[in-house]
C-alpha cells in the first residue's frame, strides 16, 4: 500500500508514506500508483490538489487532515482523525469512503461553493484580515460578516435578481434555485458576465476567470474516507 501526504510530513512505522509540498505536486508523475492521498489543509487545498489530479483516469482515495478555518468538506463527511485512519490502514483494514461530487466552471473545479455575490466580498475582506491573532481560525470570517452585514442586507435582493450574479452552495441542496442562488447543479448553468476578466470565489479561494461566458456543470466525484 502506498500513501502520499501533501502539505505535511507524516510518519507511521507500519505504513509507507511519501510526503511532498503542494507546490511539488506538478512534478510528481506517479500519482496513479498511490492508493491514498492525505490532504493536509482546508477546502481550498483540497480544491487546488484536485484541480491538478482531475485529468487522471484513476484518482486515489482522499484522506482529509483538516487544517483550514472552516473545513466544510471534512465536516460534511464527518471525517475521522488522521491517526485513526492510519491505524486502520496499518492493521490491514479498509476505511469507509463516501463519494463527494465535484463541479466545473470553465477550466476551474470546485467542491461546494462558487459565486460572485456576497461570498466574493466576504472572502476578500476575510483575507485582508488574515494577520496577527486573526491569521488562523474562523474569527476573521465572523468579523468580515459583521462588517459587511449592512451592505449585504441592501445588495443581496438586487444580486438575486441579476443575471450577471450567482452563488452556488451545494450543502443547501434542498434549495434547487432561488433567483441567482443555486443549491444544486443538476444541469449545465450558463452565465454571461459581460466582462472578459472576472473574479470568483471557489471554495474559499479567489480566482480569476478569463472569458465572459461561464459554463457550470457536474464533473464527476472523488472518494473521501469517512466514519
Amino acid at each position: 500500500m502506498k500513501i502520499l501526504s501533501i502539505g505535511e510530513k507524516l510518519h507511521h512505522p507500519a505504513l509507507e508514506i511519501t510526503s511532498i509540498n503542494e507546490s511539488s505536486l506538478p512534478q510528481c508523475d506517479t500519482i496513479d500508483q498511490y492508493d491514498y492521498i492525505i490532504i493536509n489543509g482546508g477546502d481550498g487545498t483540497i480544491r487546488r490538489v484536485l484541480k491538478q489530479l482531475h485529468f487522471l483516469n484513476h484518482i486515489p482515495v482522499f484522506i482529509l487532515n483538516p487544517r483550514g478555518s472552516f473545513n466544510v468538506v471534512a465536516k460534511l463527511h464527518r471525517v475521522p482523525k488522521i491517526d485513526i485512519v492510519l491505524e486502520l490502514l496499518a492493521n490491514g483494514k479498509i476505511p469507509k469512503t463516501r463519494k463527494h461530487n465535484i463541479f466545473k466552471i470553465n477550466d476551474e473545479l470546485f467542491l461546494f461553493s462558487a459565486g460572485n455575490m456576497g461570498d466574493l466580498q466576504h472572502i476578500f475582506l476575510s483575507e485582508t484580515l488574515r494577520f496577527g491573532i486573526l491569521e488562523k481560525g474562523p474569527l476573521k470570517y465572523l468579523l468580515a460578516a459583521i462588517f459587511l452585514l449592512p451592505a449585504h442586507l441592501i445588495m443581496t435582493p438586487f444580486m438575486l435578481l441579476s443575471s450577471k450574479r450567482f452563488f452556488i452552495f451545494t450543502p443547501l441542496k434542498f434549495i434547487k434555485k432561488l433567483g441567482s442562488f443555486y443549491g444544486q447543479v443538476n444541469e449545465e448553468i450558463r452565465i454571461d458576465l459581460e466582462n472578459e476578466h472576472n473574479m470568483l470565489e471557489l471554495d474559499g479561494d479567489i480566482v480569476t476567470i478569463h472569458g465572459r461566458h461561464l459554463h457550470i456543470k457536474a464533473a464527476g466525484s472523488v472518494s473521501i474516507v469517512t466514519q
